[in-house]
């Protein structure tokens, strides 16, 4: 399986949060499949920490990789994709993360209840 972390996933199997399930950390932990981590989820920490909204120590693209995943960019098409998507969710960092599951086969691995009305593979990350 190919699994597209959301921010929250990715900053609570980084912190190794209780928040995190069980389900979802084991196919995070599962050496059969492939993890992503969005330039999005990027920006979207170093907004909010450089905010003071969030505390994150280090480099992400460092912990991204020191946590065995694979970086995902942000292409034109996903931008595109991402504002062609039903006004259902605001937030324009979860729609390129929807986008980018819809057009890479990804599995999003996330607790959004927003995301969950969109017609996106989608794994509980509760």
């Amino acid at each position: 399986m190919d699994l597209l972390l959301d921010t929250h996933t990715f900053l609570w199997w980084d912190a190794t949060d209780p928040q995190l399930g069980n389900a979802c950390a084991a196919a995070i932990a599962d050496p059969t499949n492939r993890v992503f981590v969005s330039a999005a989820s990027i920006w979207e920490i170093a907004v909010k920490e450089r905010a003071g909204r969030l505390a994150f120590t280090g480099s992400l693209t460092q912990a991204v990789s020191r946590n065995g995943f694979l970086p995902l960019p942000i292409s034109g098409e996903h931008a595109e994709a991402a504002a062609a998507l039903p006004p259902i969710h605001q937030d324009p960092f979860d729609r390129i993360l929807i986008a980018q599951a819809l057009q890479r086969g990804l599995v999003l691995a996330t607790a959004d209840t927003a995301i969950k009305r969109y017609a996106v593979p989608q794994l509980s990350a509760r």
